[in-house]
């Protein structure tokens, strides 16, 4: 199943590249065009008679980005944002003309239009080669296998049914790569298209941009101060260490009210211009201490995560640890007690007392059974000791209901991940076994574009609450522990399906 759910979404990527660059087709024919007439408008507005030109050209120009940024969004998940609504100018033609010339977002309009029939020519044109491979192979066979005469040879080759054959059993690698390449169309064009949609930072973008460009320095960022944790850290919360001196890098600390807020950390070359860079950090304070209450809360949060994933390995830490001493003390006491009672009753002669050893082997045969299935559910040192794939096996042959497992994993991952997949796949058999009712269930597990991704299903009554009891909320908060993601579907009569995604 999760080869057919990644078969899906390599045919929803090729379909979604496919389905772009024909909903832009019209922007593809008219971008040439639109930007031509934007070209004679500017030309004529300089004889002060082009004006109504070029404010039909610049509207036609915008028109068409937006369809533009419209379809990506849709089809390439793109999330470029809106395109800024220009103003209408007031005053003399001249004016307007002026103000729409020096309007650096209507020529980077222009540049997107201009550039955009040159690289749909070529991205068409690299989608058509396998596409046309793969339908000129399945005219081929098909003509082969019906005796049409359109086409007598192939190469050397007569055309018949044997040749038909081949030519079709050579159009599933043909349409293999057709797939792949309409994808990799669409990843090029997931880069591409917000790159040349996506609008410059305006005048009130995010505060570094604005220092970015008053100091002529690109590299320029902002380390935030968080006083209660007496260190600085990024607008994402991490920790972040100020430069040495020598390092090529220096900063400018950022104060406001008396109390230190944040520092400019910037090119060390402008240490030469102090006085500019202080009056850009004064200028910026307030902006400065408002992004620094973000990055407090980022902080924060992210604080709580690593707490979390602490507090899990903490956990798992303590079970291996009582599982090895049960293994290393309890149970080997209990096996020597066994033979103990075996080389007892070698030696008794007393048929009286023979019986009575049996029953005692028995019951402690029992207890040393449910020994090991306790320091089992603890931890399996099975997990420890040969990895994910044997664990979920021996899960799955212990099962209540037959089990149909299929796990494609065979590297050993990090143990937080490993622990998280064997805990999901144990609590959903076990729920499988008490209230499902199922009669068949399948585990499946493999790794996906980087991530461990865990189903586990049952044909079974359905109907789950994840909010009911305690136990499904247990491990959504162990797979978030490992920035996880879990989804349960379970309607009623429908029976239950978990499905885990765990980066690796």
């Amino acid at each position: 199943m999760i080869a057919s759910l990644e078969l899906d979404r390599r045919l929803a990527r090729a379909g979604h590249a496919v389905a772009y660059l024909v909903t832009t087709l019209p922007v593809t024919l008219l971008a040439i065009p639109a930007v031509a007439l934007l070209i004679v408008g500017a030309a004529l507005s300089v004889a002060g008679i082009g004006l109504p030109l070029l404010l039909a050209a610049a509207a036609a120009c915008r028109r068409l980005v937006r369809w533009d940024r419209a379809a990506a969004n849709q089809w390439l998940d793109a999330r470029v944002p809106p395109i800024p609504t220009r103003v209408r100018g007031t005053g003399s033609w001249f004016r307007q003309s002026l103000d729409l010339l020096s309007d650096r977002g209507l020529w980077r309009m222009a540049m997107h239009l201009a550039l955009r029939p040159v690289l749909a020519v070529a991205l068409v044109a690299v989608a058509l080669a396998p596409v046309f491979a793969l339908a000129l192979l399945l005219q081929l066979g098909i003509g082969g296998l019906a005796g049409f005469d359109e086409v007598d040879y192939v190469g050397p080759w007569a055309l018949g049914p044997v040749l038909g054959l081949v030519l079709i059993a050579l159009a599933l690698p043909a349409a293999t790569l057709t797939i792949a390449t309409l994808e990799a169309l669409y990843r090029v064009l997931c880069v591409i298209m917000p790159a040349l949609l996506a609008p410059r930072a305006a005048a009130g973008g995010p505060v570094r941009e604005l220092l970015a460009e008053s100091l002529g320095d690109r590299t320029v960022s902002v380390a935030y101060w968080l006083p209660d944790r007496e260190r600085f850290v990024d607008e994402h919360g991490r920790p972040v260490t100020l430069p040495e001196p020598g390092s090529g890098r220096a900063w400018t600390a950022v104060e406001r009210d008396g109390r230190r807020v944040a520092a400019i950390i910037h090119d060390a070359s402008l240490d030469t211009s102090r006085e500019l860079v202080e009056a850009a950090a004064a200028a910026s304070s307030l902006a400065i201490d408002n992004e620094r209450l973000k990055a407090d809360l980022q902080a924060r949060v992210e604080e709580l995560r690593v707490s979390r994933l602490r507090i899990m390995e903490a956990g798992d830490l303590a079970r291996r640890r009582i599982e090895r001493n049960l293994h290393d003390g309890a149970q080997q006491q209990l096996v020597a007690l066994a033979l103990e009672l075996r080389v007892l009753k070698a030696r008794v002669k007393d048929p009286d007392v023979g019986p009575l050893i049996d029953e005692l082997s028995d019951r402690l045969a029992t207890a040393l059974a449910e020994l090991r299935e306790l320091a089992r559910g603890i931890h399996p040192a099975i997990l420890t000791d040969r990895g994910l794939a044997p664990a979920i096996g021996a899960l799955a042959e212990r099962g209540a209901v037959p089990i149909e497992c299929s796990i494609e994993v065979t590297e050993r991952l990090p143990a937080p991940v490993e622990a998280a997949a064997y805990y999901l796949v144990a609590e959903a058999l076990t729920n499988v076994a008490r209230y499902a009712h199922a009669s068949t269930a399948r585990v499946e597990v493999g790794l996906v574009e980087g991530a461990l991704v865990v189903l586990v299903a049952d044909d079974g009554v359905g109907g789950v609450d994840p909010e009911a009891g305690s136990g499904l909320r247990g491990l959504d908060d162990r797979v978030a522990a490992v920035g996880g993601m879990l989804e349960i579907d379970s309607p009623v009569g429908g029976g239950t399906t978990l499905r885990a995604r765990i980066p690796v």
